[in-house]
């Protein structure tokens, strides 16, 4: 028994490395640490360095809006803050205010940094590790649809974000600002 649970761990370690890992199938995209001054607008950029989606960071709002956009321009998200919430809370919505995903702070965080993301259509993930220095997954449990690092870019202020095929990668990819927005709210 214990040898088959074993066995099984190195399999779920060899698929991981085989989407995750250096030339795995994930789709990587760069970012940009410290995104946001309200106002700035930045590019997220493919692996080979391609801009890929633009985000506009809307002036003259009460609250903190961003808007992803794909190449031609087309809105595929809008990231606001939530007020008046006990946790930190902000919601993702899709270009005709549909609710995409809601992203929340755990409350009670003891070795590592946690959030729930719950998606409108699908599971609730969890995005857990040292979210301050971009070194975390998105998933459920042993799953993981997304992982965060910064080893991938010698750019002291960039990080690359890791996605399994078949994931919106605009929805992933606005959760990741989400989190980076909630986690260094104090710039």
């Amino acid at each position: 028994m214990f040898r088959g649970r074993r066995l099984e761990r190195r399999e779920e370690r060899q698929e991981d490395r085989e989407t995750f890992g250096r030339g795995g199938a994930a789709t990587r995209y760069q970012m940009r640490q410290r995104l946001l001054a309200i106002g700035d607008d930045f590019w997220i950029e493919n692996e080979a360095g391609q801009r890929v989606f633009k985000v506009d960071g809307k002036m003259l709002r009460v609250r903190k809006t961003l808007i992803l956009e794909d190449i031609q321009g087309r809105e595929l998200c809008k990231i606001q803050e939530r007020m008046l919430r006990i946790r930190d809370t902000m919601e993702i919505e899709g270009p005709n205010g549909e609710s995409l995903a809601t992203v929340k702070k755990a409350l009670i965080t003891p070795l590592r940094d946690r959030w729930t993301v719950k998606f409108s259509a699908g599971p609730e993930l969890e995005a857990q590790g040292n979210i301050l220095y971009h070194e975390y997954t998105i998933g459920e449990g042993r799953d993981k649809v997304a992982e965060v690092s910064k080893q991938w870019f010698r750019l002291r202020d960039s990080y690359g974000v890791a996605i399994e095929p078949g994931q919106n990668d605009a929805l992933i990819l606005a959760v990741t600002i989400v989190i980076d927005m909630m986690a260094h709210s104090g710039r």
